[in-house]
């Protein structure tokens, strides 16, 4: 046994580290396994302080955030990504080895991965199969005993948006829970966002991030929006120098006029290109297993592993879902550009020609 394995927390023995898109698959020349935008655009930077640190947190960009999502910047908290979110609020609100969280899978997997590394508990309740909606039948009773609850709405890897009746519903049982909605998506269906609810809801904390529709997964800038006492909690653990000087200089980039008009444009693009890759999948033998309200499709099919396999080998990457809760031999496909949807669709043919 080595030092570490000797001294490493007692809980961590036990812990799978998240199998994010990068670290699980390389290669290939058309990605479409990791929600990501197919843009890539183009910012000015300022080099002159790169030798100061930068701010706790920017003003300029949580006054930009803020404007942008509808809430005061007293509201908004700037980290790195979202997934930085989930571990501050896992951090901030429960204690190690006695509290612990509610996920309703098939989830984002990051939720429960950040409570088993603190060593808080994982509670699942999962989604109704019939609908993929909460099943508010089981999880409201376990409210009471939990200090928060993540709800993904868009869901990831499902695609669907949650009923805000049934989140409605879970805010106003558990008024000693953090309800936790984690929105990375709704720039795809704005319409669905919550962030107008905080004034009503003290347990409400939203999750965003610049990594999807605003195509900046490589930036690394996320926010938590919830009230400001909550706010001034997570700041408590937050690090002094969260956001990299260049990151916050094209975030603010894409918050603004220009950055929000390219915005609108592209998200139009892909929910095109989703439409027409939604057309082109339904010839195929594989079935839709949510409607998308997101930059990706979810597919029950006949052999994930061997279909998954089979287009790396043509150059495309898609990913493998089948180990989440309910979702046996599903495929999550990006919503690329033309190129790419072309490319994917020449592939998954050709796979199916040479099955049938």
């Amino acid at each position: 046994m080595s030092i570490a394995q000797k001294l490493q927390r007692e809980h961590l023995a036990e812990v799978v580290p998240y199998a994010s898109a990068r670290r699980t698959m390389s290669g290939g020349s058309v990605w479409l396994n990791a929600n990501e935008s197919p843009y890539s655009n183009d910012y000015q930077l300022n080099s002159d302080n790169l030798n100061r640190y930068p701010a706790f947190q920017s003003t300029e960009l949580n006054q930009s955030y803020a404007e942008y999502a509808g809430v005061n910047e007293q509201q908004v908290m700037s980290c790195r990504g979202s997934d930085e979110a989930i571990e501050l609020l896992i951090r901030a609100f429960c204690e190690p080895g006695s509290d612990q969280i509610i996920v309703c899978p098939p989830t984002y997997g990051m939720y429960a991965i950040s409570a088993q590394t603190h060593g808080a508990a994982v509670k699942q309740i999962p989604l109704r199969t019939a609908d993929w909606q909460l099943d508010l039948e089981a999880l409201l009773p376990a409210l009471q005993q939990t200090k928060l609850v993540f709800l993904c709405s868009p869901s990831n890897p499902l695609g669907n948006t949650l009923a805000s009746a049934d989140i409605q519903q879970v805010l106003e049982t558990a008024k000693n829970t953090l309800v936790v909605v984690d929105e990375a998506y709704i720039e795809f269906c704005p319409d669905a966002t919550l962030a107008t609810w905080l004034e009503r809801y003290p347990n409400l904390v939203i999750l965003r991030t610049l990594s999807k529709a605003f195509a900046l997964a490589g930036a690394r800038c996320g926010f938590a929006l919830a009230n400001s006492d909550i706010i001034e909690v997570l700041k408590k653990v937050l690090a002094p120098y969260p956001l990299p000087d260049l990151t916050v200089q094209v975030a603010v980039q894409a918050l603004s006029r220009t950055g929000l008009q390219r915005l609108q444009q592209q998200v139009s693009s892909i929910l095109e290109q989703r439409a027409q890759l939604l057309q082109q999948l339904s010839a195929l033998p594989m079935q839709i297993v949510a409607d998308s309200d997101t930059n990706f499709i979810l597919l029950q099919v006949d052999n994930a592993s061997e279909l998954i396999d089979y287009v790396k080998q043509q150059g495309v990457l898609i990913r493998n879902q089948s180990a989440q809760v309910g979702l046996a031999e599903c495929v999550r496909i990006s919503v690329g550009n033309n190129t790419e949807n072309r490319q994917l669709i020449a592939a998954l043919n050709s796979f199916y020609g040479e099955s049938l």
